[in-house]
């Protein structure tokens, strides 16, 4: 094992210093692309964005020290210190009397910062989570209380070394149930102390029942006194995985369960401006599309260009999804579904499926707010019926609202469903996605969407 090496102190002046070095990129690349006023250029106010940082610097400094952090949080984090930083400028600007810097330059500047800051705290956690899997940065944990918690924290730790999380050792009374733990060290629990002290632990995970109020005490305690981060781990039945809110009932603690991170008003409202800035360009382009179709699909058969049919939305609300028609008038339009062969499709109508063409419409939906572009894909009425007395999970998939493509979609479960195990993994592709919504993964399914739709996909019909 290699000798713990205290890179933590190093590192973080380093990324700090680092998020300085943003700062001066982002008005060098303004300076020199842009060619502000001379007093924009200016060695007192190049001075002043590096001070009105130093705020910015102090609160937000922790995100170099948090070890699990997403992307989607993380440039959260990064919007806040903009926010916050922005503010202070103009602040000082004002205390000090500059008032022809121009607001234009100004402006072009705070992009470049948000945009430089959000890749650059990206990239300093890929570099740390590489640097902890080499077995440096790392951090010494012992666990207390050989539970089934404490079990799964292991795996946890165990299944990315890029937490950078090293387990010293396990304590519990019960020999037996310190089995599972044996490629570490083991002991009583009455040697904890000694053992914090004698390897310099940095963590304590506290994995036993919280009613025993002398044990956890005593190990507060050795924590307070060592310096050591202490560290409760809550003992949650499996089915109570998930995401969870802390709150509070008076000076009780409690948890409240969350479904997906689009129960956020924050998260919603990302949502919603992704969804807008691509359907409003989209529906103002749309002639360039509806004409030559529209021509096609009266040429094909008689009927109507659209095809409005009654889906089911967000909570199980139905709403009318529209579609370029693909097949001939038919009155099994909203009870069966279409297959490769289908003889009520005509020949454009085949051509659109297969390009997803038809789909394009649903981009009002999406303008009306009862769709969204990414998201689980709206099932008839009838299949939602059917499928939900077969299917265990199949109505959480109305958790959010429908897409026009979706995590299921891009992973190989589109078009027609001939066998139960088929929607059963739609089901669960849409449920996974739900749970773990970010905005990247939003752009990411976006991303792979269109690279698909210039790929035969044979699912398309």
């Amino acid at each position: 094992m290699k000798d713990k090496i205290k890179l933590g102190r190093y590192l973080r002046t380093l990324l700090i210093i680092g998020d300085f070095a943003v700062i001066n990129l982002a008005y060098i690349l303004t300076v020199m692309l842009f060619h502000p006023s001379p007093e924009f250029m200016s060695k007192y106010v190049w001075l002043l964005f590096n001070v009105a940082y130093i705020p910015s610097a102090l609160l937000f400094s922790e995100i170099h020290k948090i070890r699990i952090m997403y992307a989607d949080r993380l440039v959260r984090q990064a919007i806040k210190s903009t926010v916050l930083y922005g503010a202070i400028i103009v602040a000082l600007f004002y205390v000090f009397d500059i008032m022809d810097v121009g607001w234009h330059s100004g402006l072009i500047f705070m992009g470049f910062y948000i945009v430089f800051i959000s890749l650059w705290w990206l990239g300093s956690h890929k570099f740390l989570r590489r640097i902890r899997r080499m077995g440096f940065n790392f951090r010494r944990v012992i666990i207390i209380g050989a539970t089934p918690a404490a079990c799964q924290l292991r795996e946890e730790i165990l299944r990315d070394s890029g937490y950078g999380y090293r387990i010293m050792g396990c304590f519990d009374d019960d020999a037996e149930a310190l089995k599972p733990f044996s490629e570490h060290y083991t002991a009583p629990l009455r040697y904890v102390q000694d053992f914090v002290r004698a390897n310099k632990i940095d963590i304590i995970f506290y994995a036993l029942p919280a009613d025993d109020t002398e044990q956890i005490s005593h190990a507060m305690r050795v924590a307070d006194e060592l310096g050591t981060e202490f560290v409760y781990v809550p003992h949650f039945n499996p089915l109570l995985r998930g995401h969870f809110t802390q709150s509070e009932v008076g000076f009780m603690p409690v948890m409240t369960h969350v479904m997906s991170p689009l129960a956020g008003s924050w998260n919603l409202f990302l949502k919603r401006t992704l969804d807008l800035a691509i359907a409003i360009p989209a529906v103002i382009l749309s002639p360039l599309v509806l004409i030559p179709v529209a021509i096609g699909i009266k040429l094909s058969s008689p009927g109507p260009i659209f095809f409005k049919q009654r889906r089911t939305g967000i909570y199980g609300k139905d709403f009318i999804c529209y579609k370029f028609r693909t097949m001939r008038v038919n009155a099994q339009a909203d009870s069966l579904q279409a297959t490769e062969d289908d003889p009520r499709k005509t020949r454009f109508g085949n051509l659109l499926r297969r390009t997803s063409v038809d789909e394009l419409p649903q981009f009002y939906n999406v303008l009306l707010g009862n769709m969204s572009v990414v998201g689980p894909r709206p099932h008839m009425v009838s299949q939602t019926e059917d499928y939900s007395r077969l299917i265990d999970k199949y109505m959480l998939r109305h958790a959010v609202k429908p897409g026009i493509t979706g995590w299921a979609q891009v992973n190989g479960f589109r078009g027609g469903t001939r066998h139960l195990w088929q929607m059963e993994k739609r089901v669960e592709f849409d449920v996974w996605y739900i749970q773990h919504w970010n905005i990247f993964l939003d752009l990411k399914i976006i991303f792979l969407t269109a690279v698909n739709a210039f790929r035969h996909d044979s699912n398309a019909y």
